[in-house]
């Protein structure tokens, strides 16, 4: 059975290799998925790829929305 999932995701991203300077936000997503392990993996392939540039991706699955 698929279940919607929201996700929160915390990301940090360096301005470049030289400078020690970071951004850290967090995206929301609502993942549709058969369990919260594998809401989990897809909330952070998506990070990933919204956000290329990011070191750090903290995914947290915060609740059952369907």
């Amino acid at each position: 059975m698929v279940h919607t999932f929201e996700v929160l995701v915390d990301i940090k991203e360096y301005a470049d290799q030289a400078n020690s300077a970071y951004q850290c936000g967090t995206s929301r997503y609502e993942i549709s998925a058969e369990s919260i392990e594998k809401a989990d993996g897809m909330a952070r392939v998506q990070a990933r790829t919204e956000h290329p540039k990011g070191t750090e991706y903290d995914v947290r699955v915060t609740r059952l929305l369907k």
